[in-house]
């Protein structure tokens, strides 16, 4: 069984009288362990499928399965409980608190769980000298770089041990030097287990996942 399917998905928004169609009868599969890339012009729907896959949205037509449940028709109380417990996010903007140090920002899923003080900070402890920044964890965003925030957000994305890790252009505003290491990062966690969907516009990072699906007007072209 598939982790995530789409099954002939539709995203269709009303604008006035006009009908947008940004997704056209997408049908695809996620295997466990997969690392995959979306590709495609802007305007192409790759956001929209990234909102789709991360229960930020549902589809107007079609099914989307995660872990074997079809959950493209619940309500929002239950996508949010979805987003808490099974999908890690990964932004270009890092989305770090800025009042937090690195522990309480990788600590801010587990929270959300309800998960004790001591087993939360020990589980942050864990992840933050997973992503290289044990000697930072009494730092708040400001005082890190570019490259060391995205590993705070990819520590926090791990937090919740997530069924699928979704990452929006990763290394959209890093260096060349600084977005390879998060790359090779990426690749490393993969290949201990995580499954891990990248919207980018980097051939660099569509050529590490094992294949890409492009995009194009809302239809997958391949």
């Amino acid at each position: 069984m598939a982790l995530a399917e789409f099954r002939n998905i539709w995203k269709t928004y009303e604008m006035g009288d006009t009908l947008l169609h940004a997704l056209r009868g997408i049908s695809f599969t996620l295997e466990r362990g997969e690392m995959i890339s979306i590709m495609g012009p802007s305007g192409s729907g790759k956001s929209t499928v990234l909102n789709l896959l991360g229960c930020l949205d549902t589809p107007t037509r079609g099914q989307y399965f995660l872990g074997g449940r079809d959950v493209s028709k619940l309500d929002d109380d239950a996508l949010s409980e979805i987003r808490a417990k099974e999908i890690g996010f990964i932004f270009q903007s890092y989305n770090l608190i800025t009042q937090l140090n690195v522990i309480e920002n990788i600590e801010v899923p587990l929270y959300y769980q309800g998960i004790s003080e001591h087993e939360s900070y020990e589980r942050a402890l864990d992840l933050a000298e997973m992503v290289g920044l044990g000697h930072r964890l009494g730092h708040v965003p400001t005082e890190l770089s570019g490259g060391e925030r995205q590993r705070v957000g990819i520590a926090r994305a791990l937090a919740n041990s997530p069924l699928i890790v979704l990452a929006d252009e990763p290394t959209g505003n890093l260096d060349t030097k600084t977005g390879g290491q998060i790359l090779d990062l990426l690749t490393k966690l993969n290949r201990d287990g995580v499954t891990m969907i990248v919207v980018t516009h980097d051939p660099d990072i569509a050529a590490i996942t094992h294949r890409t699906l492009r995009l194009v007007d809302g239809a997958l072209v391949q």
